[in-house]
């Protein structure tokens, strides 16, 4: 999780990876001691030391439970959901310039997830994460929108690029399901995660192509020669967010690939952190928000 290696000298000497202006990562994941990785604590501080050479402003992190420490990483118990997000949003306080937390729920446990959802607001957090507890169509994540839509939270959700079969251990979504969810709480924006995290993402673009209030990151480890172009061409600028996911490298990659694609600076920045600001309730990302705007004037 770290900046390519050759590249560090770059970024004490000559600025930031990814160029200047404000860069909000809209995919991001921490980790605590309940995790399996003996090396938490390592990469955490790894994460934030590339965010620096990258030059990210905001990292938006979720925790997924205990990582299937003691309860599976797509179906979470109460208690592990709750000890993940206590965990993510003592990471926000301890990094409150630069750290913004999803709240993470499953919504197998809708009570718990709607609670969840409520103290995460009164505890900073700017978003939900659903990862792949239900398929995103199922009316159990109604309560949940619901609830996001209150606090005018938008959701993230884990997507495969193209459902053709089902995975253990997971029920998975692609963006047909999602665009379906999507239709029925047009107040709420979805974000469908990692169109470079495996799958077909030239299924997802037609599937969400009718359902405006979805917008896409471009996270995973994918870095195909045409998906960034075809989600220009097919969404629009608008509809795409940067994100990393747990392989910045390949982010920093996709920011190189926009560069190659010539897309202008002013719709770059969309992609970089205009569309974040725009979609996270007011006030998320005063930094970022600062700069955007002095480089408006």
């Amino acid at each position: 999780m770290t900046a390519p290696a050759g590249a560090a000298g770059g970024a004490r000497g000559g600025g930031p990876l990814a160029g200047a202006g404000p860069l909000i990562d809209a995919h991001a994941h921490f980790y605590h001691p309940r995790s399996p990785r003996g090396d938490w604590a390592e990469v955490n501080a790894a994460r934030l030391r590339a965010g620096e050479r990258i030059g990210i402003t905001y990292h938006v992190a979720s925790i997924l439970g205990s990582w299937g420490a003691s309860s599976p990483v797509y179906f979470p118990s109460p208690a592990d959901v709750t000890a993940g997000n206590d965990a993510m949003y003592a990471i926000c306080e301890r990094e409150w310039r630069r750290v913004r937390a999803y709240v993470t729920v499953n919504p197998n446990h809708t009570a718990h997830a709607v609670a969840e959802i409520a103290r995460g607001a009164a505890r900073g957090a700017v978003g939900v994460k659903l990862a792949a507890s239900r398929r995103a169509d199922d009316p159990l994540l109604d309560p949940v929108c619901e609830a996001a839509a209150r606090h005018g939270f938008p959701v993230l959700h884990h997507v495969w690029q193209h459902r053709t079969r089902e995975w253990p251990s997971q029920e998975i979504s692609d963006g047909a399901d999602l665009a379906a969810l999507a239709r029925r709480h047009p107040g709420v924006t979805f974000i469908l995660a990692h169109i470079g995290g495996g799958g077909d993402y030239m299924h997802t673009f037609p599937a969400i192509a009718d359902a405006p209030n979805v917008v896409v990151d471009v996270s995973g480890s994918g870095v195909d020669r045409g998906m960034l172009d075809e989600a220009v061409l097919r969404l629009g600028v608008e509809r795409i967010l940067w994100g990393s996911d747990v392989t910045m490298e390949t982010g920093l990659a996709k920011l190189m690939g926009f560069e190659a694609i010539r897309l202008a600076a002013e719709r770059m920045a969309l992609i970089r952190a205009g569309n974040a600001l725009r979609i996270f309730p007011a006030g998320s990302f005063p930094e970022a928000a600062t700069a955007a705007a002095g480089a408006a004037r």
